[in-house]
């Protein structure tokens, strides 16, 4: 079991353990070990996003791995997607972004990727842990340095070129587009790129502060820009997270479009030029059912993999498809790239519409979606969910009710001490109920 790694690498409070600077320290020294034990040699790209804490946890992490003589360079405010990228492009063994992603401004992580482009393996990063937690205390002004320069513009802007390259040629001058910057990383990236293509957008949550990453915007919220769709009458709206790997996106009428949307729009117009490997798209758990029956309409299979967009991509790999993703928004284009990449999935989005001639709503308008709920439950601690017995008992009445005409979703957060219920039922007044059990249930045996 790991015990600093989630889902999405280190990730907690600012300043607190593991995130204090004599533990970051001590991973930059792990890491820079890890990458000399097996046989690279030690030059790490490092991208941040726009929380305030970003800049001193990168400077701590830079002081370890400079310690065990590691070459680093800063990309400065840049988005997770582009470290993926920089890292298996250019002369760098490992890639670092230092975000929390939807999280909270005064939460922050470190995530790794190796120079192939892709993130660390559970394995690879145990590993890591175990030199961590074999270290002795780091001296006492280990982690202090010299602040570090503002991040090399050009590494940035190879990503930039890189992206807008594979789009330039289209025409997206019939569309009006919002987005929704989150008040992070895509604020330093995404006007740059879209006037690049040529694309007529409209930004807002544009000016970081370094305590307003993801507040009442972005991701978290795809309500603000539908709703700044409709007023500023536009085509449709795109937001990103915090690092901005993923994205949600709004129709014209002002309607949300998650990413079970985007994967059933893509799978399609890749289908219809003989891009979709094996007609098989990569889903999680939390993916709705009305996304696999629309799939099946189209002669789509449709795969699921555990929540993580990690583990979309290891399922992927596994076999052989191309297209694979999350209803939070990563989507996952692997023959374009390694990672969730927000940037690239609304081009993408952008693309399919503009040359469609269509919108977004009609592009998507027969996907029929079971009614579907999410608690979020709070906890002291993550106990395996077998060994509670009240809440595997409210889990097993529910699947008895249901009978197979909805599904039972309840799993930890891999980066926030959470227990997320997830339940869907055509049945809306059974999934209420059941929802509510289950997570009075969790909440009297393991609430906060």
């Amino acid at each position: 079991m790991r015990k600093l790694f989630g889902t999405d690498g280190i990730r907690g409070v600012a300043g607190a353990y593991p995130l204090d600077r004599p533990t970051i320290f001590k991973t930059g020294v792990a890491l820079a070990r890890h990458l000399e034990h097996n046989g690279h040699k030690i030059h790490v790209v490092i991208g941040q996003d726009t929380r305030e804490s970003s800049g001193w946890i990168a400077d701590a992490l830079t002081a370890g791995l400079e310690s065990s003589g590691a070459k680093v360079d800063s990309a400065g405010v840049v988005t997770t997607p582009a470290i993926a990228y920089l890292a298996r492009t250019q002369d760098f063994s490992a890639g670092i972004v230092i975000s929390a992603s939807h999280n909270p401004w005064q939460d922050n992580g470190i995530k790794s990727f190796g120079h192939d482009g892709f993130k660390l393996p559970d394995a690879v990063e145990l590993e890591i842990e175990k030199e961590i937690f074999a270290q002795t205390d780091a001296p006492a002004n280990a982690a202090s340095r010299k602040p570090s320069l503002p991040g090399d513009h050009a590494l940035a802007e190879a990503y930039e070129t890189w992206l807008a390259t594979a789009f330039k040629d289209l025409d997206f001058s019939r569309l009006k587009v919002v987005v929704d910057c989150a008040n992070g990383a895509a604020s330093a990236v995404a006007p740059e790129l879209m006037r690049f293509c040529g694309i007529r957008a409209e930004f807002t949550h544009i000016a970081p502060t370094g305590r307003n990453i993801n507040e009442s915007c972005g991701a978290l919220h795809p309500d603000v820009v539908a709703k700044e769709v409709v007023e500023r009458k536009a085509d449709l709206g795109v937001c990103f997270d915090g690092d901005a790997d993923r994205a949600l996106f709004a129709d014209h009428k002002g309607n949300v479009v998650n990413g079970d949307a985007i994967m059933l729009l893509a799978a399609r117009e890749m289908k219809s030029r003989g891009a979709l490997a094996a007609d098989t798209v990569v889903a999680t758990t939390m993916s709705n059912m009305g996304l696999e029956a629309a799939l099946r309409a189209s002669g789509i299979n449709m795969l699921r993999a555990p929540v993580g967009d990690k583990y979309v991509l290891e399922e992927m790999r596994k076999t052989g498809a191309v297209l694979g993703g999350e209803q939070s928004g990563h989507i996952i284009f692997s023959g374009a790239h390694t990672t969730g990449d927000g940037l690239m999935t609304a081009l993408r989005v952008l693309e399919v519409v503009a040359k469609s001639g269509k919108g977004l709503a009609e592009l998507i308008g027969d996907l029929r979606v079971y009614p579907q709920i999410i608690k979020n439950v709070k906890v002291r601690e993550k106990k395996p969910l077998a060994e509670l017995v009240d809440v595997m008992a409210a889990i097993r009445a529910a699947e008895q009710d249901l009978d197979g005409d909805g599904r039972v979703v309840v799993r930890y957060s891999g980066t926030e001490a959470l227990c997320r219920v997830m339940i869907e039922a055509a049945d809306e007044k059974k999934m209420q109920r059941h929802a509510a059990a289950i997570s009075s249930a969790i909440q009297s045996t393991l609430g906060v």
